[in-house]
């Protein structure tokens, strides 16, 4: 009894003391939960007890828990609170009491600004302004302390604080050569002074656990609690979180356990057979034994049996054959194999076990953003793939978890009854053995039920008029259309709660109002927007397109297949092109271009696009394939890894022997044929090579960068090349000194590519080579491990924290106007290396990434540094539908104003374009050092460089804040609507039967093709009118301007391509109009003749347009795609520009299914037209205008290459036959 009274009063003193330390304990190192007597930290003193004492009495152990209970308010309850630390947060300071004191409670630490610029300024105005709800208004006390949880006052640097000031510790105070630390402070409160809500802080009470006690024993049970504050060092999180109570085992002589063979064994889960030997070989997807497999019994609780051998067998003795036993194998990287031991009378048992690759869950299905009015619901979906499939999922939101007692969720969240404080970000998580991922997060926009959902006031839109139009009223050729901004909006809902809403609401264009406008001559009608509103979304088609060639060469990849997981989705054409629609709801498109013909290696890529619909334009560049060595398999190779002129190899492969294996597992011997390419970064011009888009998930579900020392492909076949091999235990070598950051070489793992998420997956990490060298190797290296099976591309890769986000916005001129913006061009960063010291190195580059533009710009990530700003350089480039924008000139000095970026944040970046230093190189991109903006430091704060937790922001920022630009070269065409529409955005389209296109998921691009005779280049223009609609009969659709090409060949020679409105259905989609289209050269000008075969066709497509002018020509419009013969050039697309271009390559061209970017003036001809040039008092008002420049700029942009001046450059044209034509007389 004294012996028990001893323990017991020993064990209550450490429970006090426990209860007092708790707070610091859990600073120190994070709690872990532990059933039963284990959660009290009993552990630790009973062992040493009954070493001393002798065993301690069931009995016993009551007394210690009665001490604990009351018995006045009914059963017993044990009550702890316990803080859980999320990973990543940092505990609390050792240096001082949390809680409650003696005058009041202490906040939470605040740490709002870093010692960058002049100090560290943590001062209490500023703390109030960002967290107002978190702090009193007359703080009592104040501490410090570093973010290494360093007391202010052990760190031995000079600081000031007040409680009514706050804390700040300035650089010019501290010793040579040091600045101040990153401090945090906390303030004392006085008592109810902070907001105490707890009642909605915490989720409801889980159920009771399992008692802990093994029969006739006494234990516990324990039920818990989550705090849904924000942060978890919320002072509101200090109450109780867990509480337990006793329970009793129960009795020892039950056992329910019944064997059908053999006898229970002691612990009463499973049965034994002691004769009988169970024998099992496990192997690898591929054959391959595997080795070191862990076999376990399944039962109450998991037992670890055996591990296989180097041959990938087992033997288990006393297994019982019953059929109802069951075995868990469990290897890294592989998914749990269950397998039943199968019945049998026998002495001995076999089973083989095929263990399947584990693979992480990848988000195919994202929660979609929503606008909600109060008081209505809404329903959030995600899905995840992955080996085995994920079945729990957990949501967040604003980053905090919802209870899911209280919201009983699964893949689907929804919510009811909604109010303001609902609104904000919500995204989901998930987790199978093999790691985490998270959704992308949707955001939830409530407004009040009396509230207008859109703002019903137009933004400012302003168009640029044609040439002979321009407005004295505001002394310019431009005019304000109004724009309404396309977001999601609260409309008209279902009653049923769908994952994607039946119908999808945006702000639009809900009043529109017809305006003349007074020109030279003519009176110019113009729709303009008055009033905005919401209304169903336009729906617009994704589309990416582009052309696979290889990268050295520009060879195209004939007709190689395209998969977007395991589906495949396209080819590639003779030329290399495709075009692939993307799936609705998509977030990352993935796809994978494999050559059949085996010349170049298979490449992931994740193309960005425009998810406001339309296509974007990708070249993807193939890397060529290395020729094949011959390696014996009996004897060690090694290959090296880059080749580099002047340089050493960045790394090398050591295979061992023997190590090869055929497809089904068997081993192989004999001759080798290994082909083994790498993809080099010291050599910049291979970054566009790069495979997928050098990200991976970490353990937490976060998707992040990575930095690459390089990648290679593996392909290794028997000595006919008929059967593609495996291997195992391929070491590889990499070279220490090519890692030019020393912090680096810790962090260096081994990756492969997941090819059907495109996300790389860890494959092991590299260890310092200590084996001994020869004397003439004087280089150390890394060696990391790898298995080559399923996944043939490997890559050398560091993960990298310090990102940075740079904005850029396209224009169509050199105007930068904030309409003039090009949506749907490829921006794309190649990060280059640093060197030791920080000094970048132009030759070598770590990253690749690209964006799409939308109508605000881009934000591309990108490395970056905020100690140096040199520690990171990249270059920018952008391109559209495979043209290359200009750069904004740096030379012979900066403009910041044309640049975007104002001073002296521009000269700290260092902008400089490419032809900076040598004028024959090409203007299409620029270089920058990536200098991350310093806190608090006005000039930084608004672009063009965001930090990367400040995406939003980047994508949010408005025209006037910094960013880097491009344009377009400009072009003699121009394009005006009566109906404003944007090309690159087709969801901003308005449905209105004047409408350019009639219809926003296809569009039908139409094209003549006109030859004139004389020395002058001329610009022609269409005038396009409804022609047999009664509501658009007689009114103008649109105008569209282009000037003639000369040809290089004839003198008196030139061409053009006109775009006219094709004729068919209106909006509504009852009713075909053909339209009129007027064709008018501008100068002196009369029609020579017309293509016999297009005047056929119109004589006999009734009615005929009058053609009494000799100057032009009228037509109505075809409703046929006629082709070349015609000179007519139809396309119909998913995308506006993709029908235009094609439309004109072909007519370019003068095909019917070429391209070219050359024009053919004698192939594929309309119209004929004789041009002389006139006096100069007989010019017209259209040449009049264009010898004004200073009033009456040059005309807008062009839509290809093909459009600009003839140079010496284009000699050696094709030509082709005439067509017969019929002439006109002329009247």
């Amino acid at each position: 009894m004294k012996k028990c009274f001893n323990f017991t009063i020993r064990i209550f003193l450490k429970i006090k003391d426990k209860a007092v330390s708790g707070r610091r304990k859990t600073e120190e190192t994070p709690r872990k939960t532990e059933k039963g007597l284990d959660a009290f930290r009993l552990t630790r003193i009973w062992p040493a007890w009954e070493k001393r004492m002798g065993p301690i009495q069931p009995w016993c152990l009551a007394v210690l828990f009665l001490l604990q209970m009351s018995c006045i308010f009914g059963e017993p309850v044990l009550r702890q609170s316990v803080r859980r630390i999320q990973p990543g947060e940092k505990p609390y300071s050792l240096s001082a009491k949390r809680g409650s004191d003696n005058h009041g409670t202490w906040t939470t630490w605040f740490n709002i600004d870093h010692p960058g610029g002049s100090g560290d300024y943590e001062r209490l105005d500023a703390i109030r302004f960002y967290y107002r709800e978190r702090l009193c208004p007359r703080p009592l006390r104040i501490e410090a302390r570093t973010t290494d949880w360093i007391p202010a006052d052990k760190t031995g640097q000079a600081v000031h604080f007040s409680a009514q000031e706050g804390f700040w510790c300035l650089n010019k105070e501290q010793p040579e050569g040091q600045t101040c630390l990153n401090y945090a402070v906390r303030f004392l409160c006085p008592a109810d002074s902070l907001p105490q809500d707890s009642k909605t802080l915490w989720s409801s009470w889980s159920k009771w656990s399992d008692c802990s006690a093994k029969c006739d024993q006494t234990g516990i049970q324990t039920r818990t609690r989550t705090c849904l504050a924000e942060s978890l060092l919320d002072p509101r999180c200090e109450e109780v979180s867990e509480e337990g109570r006793r329970c009793l085992g129960s009795p020892c002589s039950v056992c329910n356990l019944t064997c059908s063979m053999g006898r229970v064994n002691a612990e009463c889960d499973a049965c034994m057979c002691e004769e009988h030997l169970l024998r099992g070989k496990v192997s690898l997807p591929d054959g391959a034994p595997a080795v070191t497999a862990s076999v376990y019994l399944q039962a109450k609780a998991t037992k670890l049996l055996t591990v296989t051998d180097d041959n990938g067998a087992f033997h288990i003795p006393g297994i019982c054959p019953d059929g109802k036993t069951t075995l868990e194998i469990k290897k890294p990287r592989y998914r749990t194999a269950l397998v039943t031991v199968p019945a049998n009378p026998g002495h001995s048992s076999l089973v083989q076990v095929h263990l399947k690759r584990a693979e992480k869950p990848y988000m195919v299905t994202h929660p979609e953003s929503k606008a909600r009015r109060g008081g209505q619901s809404v329903s959030f979906c995600c899905n995840a793939i992955g080996k085995p499939v994920p079945s729990r999922y957990f949501w967040f939101h604003n980053e905090t978890l919802l209870d899911p007692m209280l919201y009983k969720y699964k893949n689907n969240l929804v919510l009811k009854n909604l109010k303001a404080d609902h609104s904000g970000q919500y995204l989901c998580k998930t987790s199978n053995e093999a790691g985490s991922v998270k959704s992308q997060a949707a955001t939830l926009s409530i407004i009040g039920k009396n509230e207008a959902p859109c703002n019903p006031q137009p933004e400012s839109h302003l168009i640029q008029l044609p040439h002979d139009c321009f407005q004295n009223s505001t002394n310019s050729f431009s005019y304000d259309v109004g724009n309404c901004l396309s977001k999601t909006c609260a409309g008209a809902l279902d009653k049923s709660l769908r994952c994607k809403d039946g119908v999808t609401n945006c702000c639009g264009a809900t009043k529109m109002e017809m305006r003349e406008l007074s020109c030279a001559g003519y009176t110019l009608p113009i729709k303009v927007t008055v009033e905005c509103g919401c209304q169903k979304c336009t729906e617009a088609k994704v589309v990416v397109r582009g052309r696979a060639v290889a990268s050295d060469t520009d060879e195209p990849m004939r007709f190689g297949h395209i998969f977007m997981g395991n589906n495949r989705v396209g080819m590639t054409g003779y030329k290399g092109t495709f075009s692939v629609q993307v799936p609705p709801n998509t977030e990352r498109l993935v796809l994978t271009f494999v050559d059949r013909l085996h010349k170049f290696v298979n490449t992931t890529k994740v193309l960005p696009f425009n998810k406001n619909g339309g296509a974007v334009f990708h070249e993807v560049k193939m890397l060529r394939k290395k020729p094949p060595i011959t390696l014996d398999s009996n004897e060690t190779s090694m290959i090296s890894l880059g080749d580099m002129e002047g340089d050493d190899p960045m790394g090398k492969l050591e295979i061992p022997p023997n190590t090869f294996y055929r497809q089904n597992g068997d081993p192989y011997t004999g001759k080798v044929k290994a082909s083994v390419t790498f993809l080099d970064p010291r050599n910049v011009s291979n970054a566009v090579m790069a495979q997928s888009d050098l990200n991976f998930v970490d353990d937490e579900g976060d998707m992040l960068p990575l930095r690459t020392y390089g990648m290679f492909s593996m392909d290794f076949t028997d000595e006919t090349a008929t059967e593609s091999l495996n291997a195992g235990k391929v070491k590889v070598h990499l070279d220490s000194s090519q890692v030019r950051m020393p912090e680096h070489l810790e962090g260096m793992k081994l990756w492969s590519l997941n090819p059907q998420t495109g996300l790389w997956e860890e494959e092991g990490d590299f260890q310092l080579d200590r084996s001994r060298r020869s004397k003439r190797e004087e280089r150390t290296f890394l060696v990391g491990n790898m298995e080559i099976r399923e996944r043939r591309l490997f890559n050398l890769d560091v993960p990298e924290s310090r990102r940075c986000y740079i904005k850029v916005r396209t224009y169509r001129s050199e105007r930068y106007l904030p309409s003039e913006q090009v949506a749907g061009v490829v921006v794309s960063v190649i990060n280059l290396e640093p060197t030791p010291g920080y000094s970048t190195n132009p030759r070598a580059w770590g990253r690749f990434d690209s964006g799409v533009t939308t109508s605000n710009g881009a934000c591309v990530p990108a490395f970056c540094d905020d100690q140096n700003p040199d520690a990171y350089s990249a270059y920018i480039m952008a391109n559209l539908g495979g043209e290359e924008l200009e750069a904004v000139p740096s030379s012979p000095r900066l403009n910041p104003f044309a640049i975007g970026v104002p001073q002296p944040y521009l000269s700290k970046l260092r902008y400089q374009r490419t032809d900076h230093f040598d004028r024959n190189v090409k203007k299409t991109a620029f270089r920058i050092s990536v200098a991350k903006p310093t806190p608090n430091a006005a000039e930084e704060s608004n672009g063009p460089i965001y930090p990367y937790e400040k995406l939003q922001e980047c994508e949010a920022a408005p025209y006037t804040a910094a960013h880097f630009r491009f344009y377009r070269v400009e072009g003699d065409r121009y394009d005006y609507n009566t109906v404003p529409f944007n090309e690159d955005d087709p969801v901003n389209w308005t449905e209105d039967y004047l409408a350019w296109w009639p219809r926003p998921v296809e569009f039908r691009a139409c094209y003549i093709k006109l030859k004139i005779n004389g020395p002058l280049e001329v610009n022609i223009r269409s005038r396009n009118m409804g022609g047999t609609h009664p509501r658009t009969v007689g009114r103008l659709y649109g105008i569209r301007d282009v000037r003639s090409i000369r040809d290089l060949d004839y003198l008196n020679l030139s061409a053009a391509c006109l775009e006219f409105k094709c004729s068919g259905m209106l909006y509504d989609q009852e009713r075909i109009d053909r339209t009129l289209v007027k064709i008018i050269p501008q100068g002196n000008c009369y029609r020579e003749s017309v293509n016999s075969m297009l005047h056929e066709y119109l004589v006999n497509h009734l009615p005929v347009a009058v053609n009494n002018d000799s100057s032009q020509y009228t037509m109505l419009a075809p409703l046929d795609p006629l082709g070349h013969n015609y000179g007519i050039y139809t396309v119909t697309d998913q995308d506006p520009r993709t029908a235009k271009e094609i439309a004109l390559g072909r007519c370019f061209d003068g095909t019917s299914d070429g391209s070219s970017r050359i024009m053919k003036s004698n192939v594929g001809v309309a119209l004929t037209f004789n041009c002389q040039e006139r006096d100069a008092q007989q010019q017209n008002l259209f040449q009049a205008l264009r010898n004004v420049p200073s009033r009456y700029p040059a005309s807008s942009l062009r839509e290809r290459i093909g459009l600009r001046r003839p140079s010496q450059s284009r000699r050696g044209l094709i030509r082709g036959k005439g067509i017969p034509f019929a002439r006109i007389p002329q009247k």
